[in-house]
């Protein structure tokens, strides 16, 4: 679902295993492909944010630069 300009929002079920499957449209828009690997973050006030591998370090000097602030 295109919220706004770039920016998507999807549902989706866990699974009894805690198991979820990315919607197509997601897997297709960032390429996502079986057996590439994600980062998931999580904060505790913040909620969970899943990352394709190739932009975790860019992502983590990020979130680590604002923790410090």
């Amino acid at each position: 679902m295109n919220i706004n300009h770039g920016k998507y929002a999807w549902m989706v079920k866990i699974g009894e295993k805690g198991q979820f499957v990315i919607p197509k449209d997601a897997r297709d828009l960032f390429d996502l492909q079986p057996g590439n690997e994600i980062l998931v973050l999580g904060d505790e006030k913040r909620g969970l944010a899943i990352l394709p591998k190739e932009m975790q370090q860019e992502y983590m000097k990020r979130i680590f630069s604002e923790i410090e602030e």
